[in-house]
């Protein structure tokens, strides 16, 4: 069940604060990440739990990776040296991704479900908001790694954390509006939201559920961050809600769709 748009009838307003927020992680991706190729800044500016925990910069020199099937040899960067505090990168790895799929993934989700909360919230409360799940999935994604012994000196990077704070306050604030979602790899169908998110935090829950005591020497999705961000969200969508612009009548099948 993947996401491809949702019911947005009442929206009135121009979701600035959402379109500002997508265009912020695509620049930093093709100007400064230079599509992917960029690793010493991507090394310098992403989350490292080693460094969070003990608050110094840690530099580590390259080594040389073995493709374990045609075994051939590559370079990989050790991490950078960060300008400033290292805390920093708990906002910067925010705009920073691992490739163009995880850029798309997260931008997707973002178009669909960010323009709905700031219609709610208003465009301050809704980068606040945004930014403060953000930066709470960040320290999920440490104290796991600290917790179950897990290698805390991979980097860690993207949008996940603080969209997973999106879908969190979405799914409480606009649990019937519905979704369009692609089933089976083809089919087009509208379900409410609480069936679209619900469906995909389980799938995160289990995934992280599996992932917890592995101390695996190489990056993968960081789980704990979507768990910590979705959690946080459904924890603070209250406190942001400006109780403007409220569904008048929660009804997912009707209203204009946008793909």
């Amino acid at each position: 069940m993947f996401p491809i748009g949702d019911d947005n009838s009442d929206r009135h307003t121009t979701p600035v604060v959402n379109y500002l927020l997508i265009a912020a992680n695509i620049l930093v991706f093709f100007l400064f990440q230079g599509i992917g190729g960029n690793d010493r800044f991507t090394y310098a500016w992403s989350t490292v739990p080693a460094e969070i925990t003990s608050g110094r910069d840690i530099v580590t020199p390259d080594r040389v990776v073995v493709e374990p099937i045609t075994r051939e040899r590559f370079s990989m960067p050790g991490l950078q040296p960060t300008p400033g505090s290292v805390y920093l990168t708990l906002l910067t790895s925010m705009f920073m991704h691992g490739g163009l799929a995880h850029l798309f993934g997260n931008m997707l989700f973002l178009w669909i479900f960010g323009d709905n909360l700031e219609h709610r919230m208003g465009k301050v409360k809704y980068l606040v908001f945004y930014l403060l799940c953000g930066l709470l999935a960040s320290l999920a994604h440490v104290f796991s790694t600290t917790a179950f012994g897990q290698n805390p000196y991979i980097p860690s990077l993207g949008a996940s954390g603080a969209i997973s704070g999106v879908l969190g306050g979405y799914l409480l604030l606009h649990p019937t509006r519905g979704v369009h979602v692609i089933m089976f790899s083809f089919l087009v169908r509208t379900v409410p939201a609480f069936v679209a998110i619900g469906l995909w935090f389980v799938f995160q829950l289990i995934n992280g559920l599996g992932m917890l005591g592995q101390s695996s020497q190489e990056g993968g999705v960081a789980y704990a961050a979507h768990i910590g961000g979705f959690i946080a969200g459904l924890l603070l969508v209250k406190f942001f809600d400006s109780g403007a612009n409220r569904d008048p009548a929660q009804t997912w099948m009707s209203g204009r769709a946008r793909y």
